[in-house]
């Protein structure tokens, strides 16, 4: 008989009598149990999180920062309870903290008292981090521990954006100010720049005027030292005056005190005595100027005259007799005249000679008739001159003497402006180094302002000056500098679809398992008609096959139409678990053929390991040692990896590898099952009584 037909009677058994159909009708349906109803239970267990109730704390007191209110807390508390994600008590710390130990509340969330002062703290000179506490307990659940560690993990992401585009807001703000702080300080380092040029052009000229002025405080010295010297002898002869003057006032007042009395009494003599100087004066004047005038000719008339007087001598006395008397008064005339000739000569002569004296006598007498003249006028008044004159040269003896201490403090500020010009001409000399210094370093200075100036300008150029849009803009981007662009290439719509891959083979195993402890792995009837060993390993393992793929259809029928899974690749997905179902179940043939009711041991120990191997819910590279050593050795290792590309989408060489895996696999198996076959075919005392029976 052929093994189709064979396993045809085999399925052929199950429908004789109810039994054996309900029986039927629980292995087709037992994957169910694993796939459907397992996945159904976790479909999409983030979408029902609105329903874990969970405590929240807003101790927050919030703070005032430039001027505006900042409540933090309120602000994420009303987030919170729009964003639904977890089922939300606002409660007391003390309520929290109780409700989360009793189990109340699966966790806490609580923002401190000083939440929003520390977010404002940023600003500041002493920034301190907002701290959000939340508080679980894994006793009452452990996943939602974790969960709760993402979600508040965003929470707190989005409060330090916030906080930090409030902080980088003013930073940027700040940019603006330093901005145009430096461009005034650039435009400030230009003034300054020709401010500098102008003070290095006065430093030139201070130095060339301290170098003048070096040389003036040079001459200064020594004009100082010459001017001292002067003031010396001016001491010493103001000294001479003031002791002349005094001794001149000694005197005026001692013949002051006689001579008043005497003027008083005399004023008219004197008056008249001075008319009469200043009357004779003139006429005296008068008659020089005649005798001037009158000499030359006079002494010409008296030798005319005593010429005549010597003719008519001799024409009538020559030869007269000598005792003649009036020859004797003639001769005496003639004489006379002779002699008066002589004198006229020697007049006339005197005058000629004594012009100049003559001149000097008439100015004399002209001064003298002049201050005889103002004596005379005077003369009514001279006891009040003398008075006068009195009080005048006391003044003049007391001037004296102030211009003689004068001269004396004069000397010693001489002295000592001698000694400061020393100390000054050494002092310009020193200046007038420090200047040529200054011209210097005011050079370097205006080289380097101009170049502080130009830095300025590019310092302000480079600094950025943002208005409200870019700086916006820049703050979101600093705020939140890294996105995560989630490019998921081929998304699993949740978390069922995500673990179908897991859970399918499961179930699809768990149905091949079940179905061998209804099945005989070898039929009995091919053993006993003696049937060849691949007839007899296709027999036991074809109804079951069969069964495979009504278990997995069944299976997909339920997830896509009632729960939802969604496949990439719906008849390739369905087309492999046939393959699938067919590998398992010759897997499961062959430990049952081999080993008898040990057999169902083993298959289950295989299943754990496959499940723990396979990197069905973390990837395999986390697991210890021994489940990656094993890993490539199990074929649900790829049945996993084959589903995840056929259910979610991707490429196909890992469906493909598969494939050829689960073929090498299931031939493999029935190649054992067969060789199992053969050795059954020998009856052994280890048969007909084995030592356990399942």
């Amino acid at each position: 008989m052929r093994s189709p037909r064979l396993a045809a009677l085999e399925l052929r058994r199950f429908g004789r009598g109810k039994l054996p159909r309900a029986a039927l009708v629980a292995l087709l349906l037992l994957p169910l149990l694993y796939g459907a109803l397992y996945l159904w239970s976790f479909w999409d267990p983030y979408s029902r999180l609105d329903r874990i109730p969970v405590a929240l704390v807003n101790d927050d007191r919030g703070t005032t920062a430039d001027g505006k209110r900042l409540t933090a807390g309120d602000d994420i508390t009303e987030g919170l309870r729009d964003s639904r994600v977890f089922d939300w008590h606002e409660v007391s710390a003390a309520q929290a903290r109780a409700g989360v130990e009793d189990g109340t509340y699966y966790l806490s969330l609580t923002m401190p008292a000083d939440f929003s002062a520390r977010i404002a703290s940023s600003g500041g000179d002493s920034p301190e981090t907002g701290a959000l506490q939340v508080r679980t307990n894994d006793a009452n659940n452990y996943i939602v521990g974790q969960i709760s560690r993402t979600v508040f993990g965003e929470v707190r992401t989005a409060a330090s954006t916030k906080a930090s585009r409030s902080f980088l807001d003013k930073m940027f703000i700040s940019f603006s100010d330093i901005h145009g702080a430096t461009v005034e300080a650039a435009d400030g380092a230009d003034d300054l720049s020709g401010g500098i040029g102008k003070a290095e052009k006065g430093s030139k000229d201070l130095a060339d005027g301290l170098k003048d002025a070096k040389k003036g405080s040079g001459k200064l010295s020594k004009g100082l030292k010459t001017l001292d010297s002067g003031a010396g002898d001016l001491e010493t002869g103001s000294r001479q005056v003031a002791n002349g003057t005094q001794a001149l006032a000694d005197k005026v007042n001692g013949f002051a005190g006689p001579l008043a009395p005497f003027l008083k009494d005399n004023e008219k003599t004197i008056g008249d005595t001075a008319q009469l100087v200043a009357d004779s004066a003139k006429v005296v004047d008068t008659h020089l100027a005649t005798l001037v005038k009158a000499a030359p000719t006079a002494a010409e008339g008296a030798h005319t005259a005593s010429d005549a007087l010597a003719a008519v001598y001799l024409a009538r006395c020559e030869d007269q007799v000598l005792d003649d008397p009036a020859c004797a008064d003639l001769k005496k005339a003639k004489d006379s005249a002779a002699d008066v000739a002589v004198v006229a000569d020697d007049l006339n002569t005197l005058i000629a000679d004594q012009d100049g004296d003559l001149k000097t006598l008439r100015t004399n007498l002209a001064t003298l008739r002049t201050k005889a003249q103002e004596l005379a006028d005077r003369a009514p008044n001279l006891s009040e001159d003398l008075d006068d004159a009195v009080k005048q040269v006391n003044a003049l003896n007391t001037g004296a003497a102030k211009v003689a201490d004068g001269a004396k403090a004069l000397h010693a500020g001489l002295g000592t402006a001698n000694t400061g010009a020393g100390s000054l001409n050494q002092g310009v000399g020193e200046l007038k180094n420090g200047a040529e210094d200054l011209n210097g370093g005011m050079f370097k200075l205006v080289d380097g302002s101009g170049k502080l100036a130009g830095g300025l300008h590019d310092g302000a150029a480079r600094i950025p000056d943002y208005d409200k849009d870019a700086r916006d803009a820049r703050t979101a981007v600093m705020a939140d500098p890294v996105k995560l662009v989630s490019q998921d290439m081929h998304k699993a719509a949740n978390y069922g679809t995500g673990f179908a891959p897991y859970f399918i083979p499961l179930s699809l195993w768990v149905g091949a398992m079940v179905a061998y402890m209804l099945i005989a792995p070898m039929n009995r009837r091919a053993l006993a008609a003696g049937s060849s060993a691949w007839r007899i390993a296709l027999a036991g393992w074809l109804p079951v096959v069969a069964i495979g793929i009504l278990q997995t259809t069944a299976l997909m029928t339920v997830l896509h139409w009632a729960i939802g899974l969604e496949m990439a690749r719906a008849a390739g997905t369905v087309g492999f678990l046939f393959l699938v179902s067919a590998c398992f179940a010759a897997l499961v043939q062959w430990l049952n053929a081999r080993f008898g009711a040990a057999g169902r041991i083993l298959v289950l120990a295989l299943l754990m390991l496959q499940l723990t191997s396979a990197g069905g819910t973390y990837p395999v590279q986390t697991s210890p040692g021994f489940f990656n050593a094993i890993h490539p050795f199990l074929p649900m290792s790829y049945v996993v990896e084959a589903l995840r590309r056929l259910i979610t989408g991707g490429g196909l060489e890992p469906v493909a590898y598969a494939c050829v895996v689960l073929v090498a696999f299931t031939a493999g198996a029935l190649a054992l099952t067969a060789l199992s076959a053969r050795r059954r075919q020998v009856w052994t005392l280890d048969r007909l009584h084995p030592e356990l029976s399942l």
